[in-house]
Protein backbone atom coordinates (compact mmCIF):
# COMPACT_ATOMS: atom_id res chain seq x y z
CA UNK A 1 0.00 0.00 0.00
CA UNK A 2 2.89 2.44 0.91
CA UNK A 3 3.88 1.58 -2.49
CA UNK A 4 1.37 3.65 -3.84
CA UNK A 5 1.33 7.47 -4.50
CA UNK A 6 -1.25 9.37 -2.67
CA UNK A 7 -3.26 10.23 -5.78
CA UNK A 8 -3.81 6.78 -7.03
CA UNK A 9 -4.60 5.19 -3.51
CA UNK A 10 -7.39 8.63 -2.73
CA UNK A 11 -9.99 7.31 -5.29
CA UNK A 12 -9.80 3.70 -3.96
CA UNK A 13 -10.39 4.79 -0.05
CA UNK A 14 -12.72 7.47 -1.09
CA UNK A 15 -15.14 4.76 -2.88
CA UNK A 16 -14.73 2.30 -0.12
CA UNK A 17 -15.64 5.02 2.71
CA UNK A 18 -19.25 6.02 0.72
CA UNK A 19 -19.67 2.17 0.05
CA UNK A 20 -18.64 0.03 2.51
CA UNK A 21 -17.37 1.71 5.57
CA UNK A 22 -20.33 4.34 6.11
CA UNK A 23 -22.78 1.52 5.59
CA UNK A 24 -21.32 -0.66 8.18
CA UNK A 25 -21.26 2.11 10.87
CA UNK A 26 -25.06 2.69 9.91
CA UNK A 27 -25.79 -0.72 10.85
CA UNK A 28 -24.62 -0.12 14.40
CA UNK A 29 -25.20 -3.45 16.78
CA UNK A 30 -26.76 -5.06 13.72
CA UNK A 31 -24.00 -5.40 11.98
CA UNK A 32 -22.24 -9.05 11.69
CA UNK A 33 -19.17 -9.96 13.52
CA UNK A 34 -17.54 -11.30 9.90
CA UNK A 35 -18.45 -7.68 8.46
CA UNK A 36 -17.24 -6.14 11.24
CA UNK A 37 -13.93 -7.78 11.14
CA UNK A 38 -13.70 -7.19 7.35
CA UNK A 39 -14.39 -3.65 7.63
CA UNK A 40 -11.47 -3.41 10.54
CA UNK A 41 -9.13 -5.39 8.28
CA UNK A 42 -9.79 -2.41 5.12
CA UNK A 43 -10.05 0.64 7.77
CA UNK A 44 -6.09 -0.78 9.27
CA UNK A 45 -4.71 -1.45 5.77
CA UNK A 46 -6.00 2.18 4.94
CA UNK A 47 -4.92 4.02 7.94
CA UNK A 48 -2.29 2.34 9.52
CA UNK A 49 -3.56 2.00 12.79
CA UNK A 50 -4.14 -1.71 14.10
CA UNK A 51 -7.61 -3.45 13.85
CA UNK A 52 -8.36 -4.13 17.42
CA UNK A 53 -8.61 -0.41 18.31
CA UNK A 54 -10.82 0.04 15.41
CA UNK A 55 -13.20 -2.96 16.64
CA UNK A 56 -12.77 -1.22 20.50
CA UNK A 57 -14.32 2.10 18.72
CA UNK A 58 -17.33 0.24 16.83
CA UNK A 59 -15.26 1.39 13.69
CA UNK A 60 -16.30 4.94 14.29
CA UNK A 61 -12.61 6.01 15.34
CA UNK A 62 -12.05 9.80 16.38
CA UNK A 63 -10.34 11.86 15.19
CA UNK A 64 -7.98 12.92 18.39
CA UNK A 65 -7.75 9.11 19.22
CA UNK A 66 -5.94 8.77 15.26
CA UNK A 67 -3.81 11.29 16.56
CA UNK A 68 -2.56 9.97 18.94
CA UNK A 69 -2.27 6.17 17.96
CA UNK A 70 -1.14 6.44 14.73
CA UNK A 71 2.97 6.79 15.95
CA UNK A 72 2.60 5.38 19.58
CA UNK A 73 4.86 2.85 18.99
CA UNK A 74 7.38 5.14 17.35
CA UNK A 75 6.74 7.74 20.79
CA UNK A 76 5.47 10.42 18.45
CA UNK A 77 1.61 12.40 17.81
CA UNK A 78 0.92 13.49 14.30
CA UNK A 79 -0.67 17.14 13.90
CA UNK A 80 -4.20 17.96 13.98
CA UNK A 81 -3.96 20.95 11.41
CA UNK A 82 -1.07 19.21 9.48
CA UNK A 83 -0.03 15.71 10.00
CA UNK A 84 3.54 16.14 8.78
CA UNK A 85 4.19 17.47 11.68
CA UNK A 86 5.03 15.34 14.55
CA UNK A 87 4.91 16.12 18.46
CA UNK A 88 5.69 14.19 21.59
CA UNK A 89 3.36 13.89 24.68
CA UNK A 90 4.46 13.04 28.58
CA UNK A 91 3.15 9.73 28.20
CA UNK A 92 2.56 7.53 25.46
CA UNK A 93 -0.77 6.37 27.03
CA UNK A 94 -4.29 8.81 26.39
CA UNK A 95 -6.66 9.30 23.55
CA UNK A 96 -5.36 12.85 22.39
CA UNK A 97 -2.46 14.53 21.89
CA UNK A 98 -1.11 16.95 24.81
CA UNK A 99 -0.95 20.24 21.91
CA UNK A 100 -1.22 20.17 17.97
CA UNK A 101 2.70 20.27 17.10
CA UNK A 102 2.01 22.12 13.48
CA UNK A 103 0.76 24.84 15.70
CA UNK A 104 3.36 25.37 18.18
CA UNK A 105 5.76 25.39 14.90
CA UNK A 106 3.65 27.94 13.05
CA UNK A 107 2.93 30.26 15.97
CA UNK A 108 6.70 30.95 16.31
CA UNK A 109 7.27 31.16 13.04
CA UNK A 110 4.60 33.37 11.60
CA UNK A 111 3.53 35.23 14.96
CA UNK A 112 6.78 37.58 15.47
CA UNK A 113 6.55 37.78 11.73
CA UNK A 114 3.82 39.36 11.67
CA UNK A 115 4.05 41.74 14.56
CA UNK A 116 7.76 42.63 13.64
CA UNK A 117 6.42 43.30 9.90
CA UNK A 118 2.84 45.55 11.56
CA UNK A 119 5.32 47.51 13.48
CA UNK A 120 8.24 48.04 12.00
CA UNK A 121 7.59 48.02 8.14
CA UNK A 122 3.99 49.48 8.43
CA UNK A 123 4.80 51.71 11.43
CA UNK A 124 1.61 50.88 13.06
CA UNK A 125 2.02 51.45 16.50
CA UNK A 126 0.78 49.52 18.74
CA UNK A 127 0.49 47.75 22.01
CA UNK A 128 -2.09 44.95 20.77
CA UNK A 129 -0.43 41.84 19.92
CA UNK A 130 -1.47 39.96 16.38
CA UNK A 131 -2.67 36.72 17.25
CA UNK A 132 -2.20 34.02 14.64
CA UNK A 133 -4.46 31.58 16.67
CA UNK A 134 -7.09 32.31 19.40
CA UNK A 135 -9.78 30.80 21.99
CA UNK A 136 -12.91 31.33 19.75
CA UNK A 137 -14.96 28.66 21.85
CA UNK A 138 -17.87 28.07 22.46
CA UNK A 139 -18.82 28.36 18.54
CA UNK A 140 -22.17 29.41 18.01
CA UNK A 141 -23.59 26.89 15.23
CA UNK A 142 -27.21 28.22 15.53
CA UNK A 143 -29.02 29.08 12.30
CA UNK A 144 -25.74 27.48 10.67
CA UNK A 145 -27.32 27.11 7.39
CA UNK A 146 -24.57 27.48 5.37
CA UNK A 147 -24.45 24.89 3.01
CA UNK A 148 -28.24 25.65 1.82
CA UNK A 149 -27.95 29.38 1.64
CA UNK A 150 -24.59 28.59 -0.91
CA UNK A 151 -26.94 26.07 -2.98
CA UNK A 152 -29.56 28.87 -2.96
CA UNK A 153 -27.59 31.51 -4.04
CA UNK A 154 -25.80 29.08 -6.60
CA UNK A 155 -29.36 27.82 -7.53
CA UNK A 156 -30.71 31.77 -7.82
CA UNK A 157 -27.48 32.62 -10.22
CA UNK A 158 -26.69 30.26 -12.78
CA UNK A 159 -22.59 31.74 -13.33
CA UNK A 160 -21.85 31.83 -9.36
CA UNK A 161 -19.43 28.71 -9.35
CA UNK A 162 -17.67 27.23 -6.13
CA UNK A 163 -13.60 26.41 -6.07
CA UNK A 164 -12.73 24.34 -2.98
CA UNK A 165 -8.89 23.90 -2.11
CA UNK A 166 -8.06 21.55 0.33
CA UNK A 167 -4.75 20.33 1.85
CA UNK A 168 -4.65 16.85 2.09
CA UNK A 169 -3.09 16.28 5.32
CA UNK A 170 -5.31 18.51 6.92
CA UNK A 171 -6.85 16.46 9.97
CA UNK A 172 -9.36 19.65 10.70
CA UNK A 173 -11.00 21.01 8.03
CA UNK A 174 -10.69 17.58 5.90
CA UNK A 175 -10.54 17.26 2.33
CA UNK A 176 -13.26 14.39 1.92
CA UNK A 177 -15.77 16.51 4.48
CA UNK A 178 -15.42 19.57 2.50
CA UNK A 179 -16.06 16.76 -0.75
CA UNK A 180 -18.97 15.23 0.87
CA UNK A 181 -20.67 18.40 2.18
CA UNK A 182 -20.83 20.16 -1.30
CA UNK A 183 -22.17 16.23 -2.55
CA UNK A 184 -24.84 16.82 -0.48
CA UNK A 185 -25.44 20.33 -0.83
CA UNK A 186 -26.96 19.84 -4.20
CA UNK A 187 -28.18 16.10 -3.88
CA UNK A 188 -30.03 16.50 -7.59
CA UNK A 189 -26.76 17.16 -9.31
CA UNK A 190 -27.66 19.54 -11.52
CA UNK A 191 -25.38 22.16 -10.06
CA UNK A 192 -22.06 19.99 -10.13
CA UNK A 193 -19.99 21.25 -13.13
CA UNK A 194 -20.21 24.41 -10.88
CA UNK A 195 -18.29 22.62 -8.24
CA UNK A 196 -14.60 22.40 -8.68
CA UNK A 197 -12.59 20.66 -5.98
CA UNK A 198 -8.29 21.10 -5.81
CA UNK A 199 -6.66 19.31 -3.50
CA UNK A 200 -2.80 19.57 -2.58
CA UNK A 201 0.12 17.66 -0.95
CA UNK A 202 0.14 19.95 2.31
CA UNK A 203 -1.85 20.67 4.98
CA UNK A 204 -4.00 23.19 6.11
CA UNK A 205 -1.98 26.13 5.23
CA UNK A 206 -1.44 24.63 2.13
CA UNK A 207 0.95 27.43 0.34
CA UNK A 208 3.29 26.50 3.54
CA UNK A 209 4.34 24.17 0.78
CA UNK A 210 6.25 26.09 -2.03
CA UNK A 211 5.14 23.69 -5.06
CA UNK A 212 1.50 24.15 -3.66
CA UNK A 213 2.02 27.56 -3.24
CA UNK A 214 2.23 28.33 -6.94
CA UNK A 215 -0.72 25.32 -7.96
CA UNK A 216 -2.84 26.87 -5.77
CA UNK A 217 -2.37 30.41 -6.94
CA UNK A 218 -2.50 29.28 -10.45
CA UNK A 219 -5.96 27.25 -9.74
CA UNK A 220 -7.32 30.65 -8.55
CA UNK A 221 -6.76 32.38 -11.13
CA UNK A 222 -7.84 29.83 -13.67
CA UNK A 223 -10.94 29.40 -11.97
CA UNK A 224 -11.77 33.72 -12.12
CA UNK A 225 -10.90 33.03 -15.93
CA UNK A 226 -13.16 30.35 -15.90
CA UNK A 227 -16.41 31.58 -13.95
CA UNK A 228 -16.53 34.78 -16.45
CA UNK A 229 -20.41 35.13 -17.34
CA UNK A 230 -18.96 37.14 -20.95
CA UNK A 231 -21.60 39.88 -20.03
CA UNK A 232 -24.59 37.54 -20.45
CA UNK A 233 -27.35 38.46 -17.77
CA UNK A 234 -28.03 36.12 -14.89
CA UNK A 235 -30.65 33.76 -15.72
CA UNK A 236 -30.98 30.37 -17.11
Amino acid sequence: MQQKDLLEILPEVEAYTINNLMPAIAKGGFISDEERIEVAEKMSLYSGLNKTSIIDHNLNVPTNFFWKELLRDKGFTIGRLDSRYLGIDKMAAGDSPDYNAELTSWLHSFTPAINYYIREELNFKTDIKYNMFGDVHPWDRQNDNTRDGLRQAMAQNPYLKVLVQSGYYDGATTYFAAKYTVGQMDPSGRMKDRVKFKGYRSGHMMYLRKEDLKLATDDIRQFIKDSDSKGKSARY
